[in-house]
């Protein structure tokens, strides 16, 4: 992995450099350009630094480290701040100094190397993010999950997606199942240019770069389509999909986001660019329970529950689980029931979602009530003006409270 992390890291008096070099090698895609003695000589270390990032690594009791963090952004608001907390004391009242000095995120350490760099990489896709957006009218951004595979996660994406763009909105999908995306065989749609394309690009990435980059489809849909090799999802970065993700926000109308099984980190990203999840599970017990943890890990991330809709596809199987076993489980009513039509692997096939190949279909209305639940919210549920959904009071995966 390339050191693309330029990082200043600023240690509170008497930290050792050698258990701070074992979680942040170079190995593990960090440049720590600077290591500075003293959390007072950060201050003026970070007027000449070239890093766009800078960690503060100190104890649950330093008085010093947000007095730090409030300087370093006077001097850059652009630069992202975490803090590696290096003892477990109890952290209640340090968490709430740091950030409201402005910190970005807070790691507590023992922590894994390659956890440690993925915050580090949502850092720094964040500020980004925000930066860009600023003063700006976003587009909503629909994250679809599954985390179990194969509940017809890439089918409702297709329909969702090309029926909002029969309603003339700009929508545009982007399909981050990196390793085995299928959007593009979903709409019969040649992957002459990936998303794999446009990382390996270089240059500044602005609407004009991405446009080139997006395939379109006969209903006005744009796709930013996945890798065609599995071995090519390693240069997708996770700040890279973030940027990608904030500049299509900014462009468009509509952004969909296809995902793959579970969270892994591109989907975490994905959800903390979203306005909306769409979670999408299928009647049967196995399914069921992993919507479920699905549900719950979404709770865990403190993402707001009224922005989830939840799709429950072969709603009519008949497989001993009725309707009220469902809400039981799941411990809520799913928004959108898609029941069993054997004209839906016929439609995959042939690269026709069924909302434009069987429009009059039961399956078709289903997908088209589902948009209509993003059509008819309020404009401010919908749309918003430069406060991307990470920056409500969400806590983040690697936080220790």
């Amino acid at each position: 992995m390339s050191a693309d992390i330029k990082a200043l890291v600023a240690l509170e008096d008497g930290v050792g450099l050698d258990r701070l070099a074992e979680i942040l090698p170079e190995s593990n895609g960090v440049n720590v350009l600077e290591y500075v003695d003293g959390l007072s000589a950060g201050q003026s270390a970070l007027r000449e630094s070239r890093a766009d990032l800078l960690i503060v690594a100190c104890s649950a009791g330093c008085e010093q480290a947000a007095t730090l963090i409030e300087d370093a952004l006077k001097q850059r608001p652009d630069r992202p701040v975490v803090v590696l907390q290096l003892d477990d004391a109890e952290s209640n009242g340090f968490m709430q100094q740091v950030f409201a000095a402005g910190a970005d995120d807070i790691i507590g350490l023992p922590e894994t190397p390659e956890r440690i760099r993925h915050a580090l990489y949502k850092a720094i896709a964040r500020k980004r993010g925000t930066t860009l957006a600023r003063g700006a009218v976003l587009a909503p951004l629909i994250c679809v999950l599954g985390p179990k595979g194969g509940t017809g996660k890439t089918v409702t994406v297709c329909n969702l997606s090309v029926a909002m763009a029969e309603t003339g909105r700009r929508t545009v999908v982007v399909d981050l199942d990196l390793h085995f995306g299928d959007v593009g065989l979903g709409l019969r749609l040649t992957p002459d240019r990936t998303i794999y394309d446009l990382a390996r690009s270089g240059g500044t990435l602005d609407e004009g770069k991405l446009a080139d980059y997006l395939v379109t489809h006969p209903s006005g849909l744009r796709v930013l389509l996945a890798p065609t090799r599995p071995d090519h999802a390693g240069a997708v970065s996770t700040s890279f999909i973030a940027e990608v993700l904030a500049v299509l926000r900014a462009t468009n109308d509509c952004v969909i986001v296809d995902t793959p099984a579970g969270f892994p980190p591109e989907v975490i990203t994905s959800i903390d660019s979203s306005t909306n999840v769409c979670m999408v599970g299928m009647l049967d017990a196995f399914s069921l329970k992993d919507t479920k943890l699905g549900l719950e890990t979404l709770d865990l991330m403190g993402y707001d529950r009224e922005s989830v809709r939840l799709v429950l596809n072969r709603a009519d199987t008949h497989v001993g689980i009725g309707q009220d076993d469902v809400r039981a489980i799941l411990g809520r009513e799913p928004d959108v029931f898609v029941p069993s039509d054997r004209e839906i692997p016929r439609s995959v096939t042939q690269g026709a979602p069924m909302v434009s190949a069987e429009p009059n279909s039961t399956a078709a209305k289903a997908f088209r009530s589902l948009a209509s639940l993003y059509l008819d919210e309020p404009a401010g549920a919908v749309r918003e003006t430069s406060t991307p959904k990470q920056s409500r009071n969400r806590r983040p995966l690697l936080r220790r409270t």
